[in-house]
């Protein structure tokens, strides 16, 4: 059984396999904001008792040593320290990375597929124990050699089954039933469709349609 819950306060997080950092658009800001709340200590704290902790995109970067943003792209220019958990600091720039990419898990060969959407770039030690291969050639994200910590830049990498099921078993999860969340989405369309049909008046809906967008052309039966 998976859990998933939103923490707004570090002392709510009592029992968790896995933290996950998410993106943000002030990557900095939201740095300090998590150090405000005394969430280093508490993400320490998780790791020291054998806890999982992922970041993604802009939690990917708090995660390093440093963020650089000496063009203030995201606000005052400056650098901020990171948590520390990955070594390697990232640079902030003018040109956003956005692209579709794909490929497999370098540990396990499983495949994933997602979406790239951010301004910095990361280099450091970390990026030599690469998460990703990608379908272009190109290694992505970092888990070093402990497997405690993990980060990736890709969006959407816990859609495909065969990456979420690794994803849930590198977080502890022993006992993982694989859903296909495309299937999913395709019979909640068709349950839709068939609600429609049931309980929706098409004949008196399109007498309505013509009768004020007489252009409308009459369609057929779901």
């Amino acid at each position: 059984e998976v859990n998933i819950r939103f923490l707004s306060s570090p002392d709510t997080m009592q029992g968790a396999d896995l933290i996950i950092l998410a993106g943000s658009k002030s990557v900095r800001d939201d740095l300090l904001w998590l150090k405000e709340n005394k969430w280093d200590a508490a993400i320490e704290r998780h790791l020291r008792y054998g806890g999982k902790v992922m970041g993604i995109c802009g939690g990917y970067q708090m995660l390093g040593e440093e963020i650089h943003d000496l063009l203030g792209i995201e606000g005052t220019a400056g650098s901020t320290q990171g948590l520390g958990l990955l070594a390697m600091q990232t640079h902030l720039t003018e040109h956003k990375q956005l692209k579709q990419v794909s490929g497999v898990f370098k540990q396990g060969g499983a495949t994933f597929s997602g979406y790239e959407i951010h301004a910095g770039i990361s280099k450091g030690a970390a990026l030599l124990t690469p998460l990703l291969q990608m379908a272009s050639g190109e290694q992505e994200g970092t888990i070093p050699e402990d497997g405690q910590v993990l980060g990736t830049y890709v969006h959407g990498i816990f859609d495909q089954p065969e990456a979420c099921l690794w994803l849930l078993r590198w977080a502890g999860l022993s006992e993982v039933q694989v859903i296909d969340k495309a299937a999913l989405a395709e019979q909640g369309i068709e349950l839709m469709a068939d609600t429609l049909e049931e309980f929706l008046d098409m004949p008196q809906l399109e007498q309505c349609c013509q009768k004020f967008y007489p252009f409308v052309r009459k369609t057929p039966s779901l």
